[in-house]
């Protein structure tokens, strides 16, 4: 009903052999949560400091605040504004 249902859940990991070995497990869980639901996964480097997103088993790194809002308007219409 398009509501947060939880947060800081434990997530199963992708197993896609082919995903960059500097991926850490934040990254392979919000992969893998996107390959099995049609969830979408904000990701937030702790190393780095950047804001991924995920979605139907891809990932786009290093997202700017403008590339954000406007990927998460596309997903949720009307909530950035």
């Amino acid at each position: 009903d398009d509501r947060i249902v939880a947060a800081g859940c434990i997530l199963p990991v992708s197993d896609n052999m082919k995903l960059p070995v500097e991926y850490g497990l934040r990254h392979r869980a919000a992969i893998g949560v996107t390959e099995q639901t049609d969830a979408v996964a904000i990701v937030v480097s702790e190393q780095r400091g950047t804001v991924s997103i995920a979605y139907d088993g891809q990932v786009i790194n290093d997202v700017t605040r403008e590339f954000f809002d406007r990927k998460i308007n596309e997903f949720f219409p009307g909530s950035i504004k």
